[in-house]
């Protein structure tokens, strides 16, 4: 079983190390690259004034994020559902990365490591050098239906970008929809990420007289020295 969390936050600004902070995060489980269900989400009060430009990204104000909880009071949460093991998707991974273990310090809690972390615009760019590789152009690139994108989410900016992931490495199995097939919500992702079809490999029974043919070729054709 392969556990993974695609998140993303969003803050009042670009360091923490200038007095920027986490205003929220959103996360949501893949098991063997299929969504669970399972998500986490928490807006978080700054303890601050948030600034106009970062407003106008979020749409976050200070108003609306001082009743929340501060980061301590949800760190223990949030660590519990992404787990120790799982691998941690984001898009610019270290921006969010950077973040978060600057708050979990912090609070004297363990920083992620980083060698959990998997970077899709990393990804992105190998795959598609010189193109534009953000989370918007991915989506459009992969006719994927970014519509209520009206403004910046982590939770949202996570479903897209797990949908973008799941693109980026290559979709999904024929086998993968066979055992979803009745499992709804997985279904339903698979049906819906790039409205593509799946179709499951034919089987070939071969004769005896075709399977002698075909072993004759391989030793007058194929030298095994050359092969290893």
């Amino acid at each position: 079983m392969v556990r993974e969390i695609v998140f993303d936050t969003e803050t009042t600004g670009f360091k923490p190390e200038d007095g920027e902070r986490l205003v929220e995060i959103g996360a949501i489980e893949l098991i063997n690259h299929l969504p669970t269900g399972r998500e986490y989400h928490q807006y978080i009060n700054p303890c601050k004034e948030v600034p106009e430009e970062a407003f106008k990204v979020h749409g976050l104000s200070y108003e609306f994020l001082k009743d929340y909880p501060v980061f301590e009071e949800v760190a223990d949460k949030f660590l519990e559902f992404i787990g120790e093991d799982a691998k941690l998707i984001a898009h610019n991974a270290a921006f969010d990365i950077n973040f978060l273990n600057y708050e979990l310090k912090a609070i004297n809690r363990s920083t992620l490591e980083w060698d959990r972390v998997i970077d899709t615009l990393e990804i992105a760019r190998n795959k598609f050098p010189g193109a534009r590789a953000s989370l918007d152009a991915l989506c459009r690139r992969f006719e994927i239906d970014a519509s209520d994108r009206t403004k910046h989410g982590a939770l949202i900016d996570s479903e897209l970008l797990a949908k973008v992931y799941l693109e980026l490495i290559g979709g999904v199995e024929p086998t993968m929809l066979q055992d979803n097939k009745n499992s709804g919500t997985k279904t339903q992702f698979v049906e819906n990420m790039s409205g593509k079809s799946f179709r499951v490999a034919r089987n070939f029974n071969l004769s005896a007289e075709e399977l002698e043919a075909h072993k004759a070729f391989l030793q007058k054709k194929i030298k095994l020295e050359e092969v290893w």
